[in-house]
């Protein structure tokens, strides 16, 4: 299997992702935009999967909200994807909500697909966070001659994470026989990521077969109506893995990066996560400030306590200043003497002298953008 196969791939971002446990941080930008860990955006982490594994055409199917989106992939330069041949297209979603359709929204975009060159597709959605080699599914795929490869991850945390994922249930050969839903009630659980490898040609009549038969408004329901005609098998997936739907799981995404370990799995310099690049002066510290393990972005000025927290730029904590299991988006500013525990403060926020905030455990109170307390 040569390079030159890995680039037989078109990928497509849809941005079809439930939004509604999370709406704080959504309610002005769409999910695959919103801040994670410091200095990415959620949408960042598949992009760059993609194109690690030599993915050159990439289409992101968005919904309105978009134009936070367009302005961090801007051309797609942070990943390659600055090119007059193929590149970076995104098309917004017009009269559907592809929450529940995105199927009719695939149907009016048609010649997009059937204009590249590529013969596979990936299918996948931007809020699974993880860091995983394509190239090693695409082999699987290939040399399996299944209809459809479905990735997936084996978890034993599903009663806690997860919730509301689609599960896979998976034979001895590892053909997917049904697929229902995590409802939170047992440990073990195959979770779906949602990401699909297939041939083009298929995806198109799968388009085709959902807006004939009016059977299904959604791509992968499609899939999964057709599980006893097709040769649909699964692709475990070892590595780590964050569902980003809601806001207890994107709190403790970013909560989860302050492991070491996790961390390193998730960033490391033989498949980067690529992102838009800003040029910021270093953080500065001064003389009274105590920080321990806290991930803190460029452009910062830090004069109080932080411990267990993620810094996104340009964020300034004032002197006395206490900020703990928190997660500061950009352009915020901590008054003196303040206490944040348990918070996520989005873009903008101002939090004034001597104020004192603190959220339930593991389940944080959320400052909107642009709070002014």
């Amino acid at each position: 299997m040569g390079v030159h196969i890995l680039k037989n791939y078109l990928g497509i971002i849809n941005l079809d992702e439930n939004d509604d446990k999370i709406t704080e941080l959504t309610r002005t930008r769409p999910l695959a935009s919103v801040p994670f860990a410091g200095r990415y955006r959620v949408i960042d982490f598949i992009l760059s999967n993609m194109t690690n594994a030599g993915i050159e055409n990439i289409g992101i199917f968005t919904k309105n909200k978009s134009r936070s989106l367009m302005d961090h992939i801007s051309n797609g330069r942070p990943w390659d994807l600055h090119r007059k041949r193929y590149g970076l297209r995104v098309f917004n979603f017009a009269d559907e909500d592809p929450v529940y359709d995105d199927v009719h929204n695939f149907a009016d975009n048609l010649e997009f697909f059937q204009y590249s060159k590529q013969e596979y597709v990936i299918l996948a959605p931007s809020y699974m966070i993880c860091n995983i080699d394509f190239r090693e599914a695409m082999k699987f795929h290939e040399k399996s001659n299944n209809d459809i490869t479905v990735l997936y991850k084996k978890v034993n945390n599903a009663d806690k994470s997860f919730i509301d994922c689609d599960v896979l249930n998976i034979n001895e050969y590892g053909r997917v026989v049904s697929v229902g839903e995590n409802i939170g009630y047992d440990k073990e659980a195959n979770i779906c990521m949602e990401m699909f490898l297939l041939r083009k040609d298929l995806f198109i009549e799968l388009i085709y077969d959902s807006i004939k038969t009016g059977r299904n408004r959604k791509i992968k329901k499609s899939i999964y109506r057709q599980l006893d005609t097709l040769r649909v098998y699964s692709y475990e997936f070892n590595g780590y893995l964050c569902c980003v739907n809601s806001l207890h799981s994107y709190y403790k995404g970013n909560m989860d990066l302050l492991n070491v370990r996790i961390n390193a799995e998730l960033f490391h310099d033989n498949a980067p996560i690529y992102t838009k690049s800003k040029d910021e002066s270093p953080t500065k510290y001064t003389k009274d400030s105590e920080v321990t393990n806290s991930i803190i972005a460029n452009g910062c000025y830090i004069e109080g306590h932080v411990e267990n927290c993620v810094i996104s730029r340009r964020v300034n904590i004032n002197k006395g200043a206490y900020v703990k299991d928190c997660i500061i988006l950009q352009n915020c500013i901590i008054g003196p003497n303040a206490k944040l525990m348990n918070i996520v403060a989005d873009k903008g926020s101002y939090i004034p002298k001597s104020q004192d905030l603190r959220g339930p455990e593991k389940f944080p109170l959320v400052l909107e953008k642009q709070s002014l307390l």
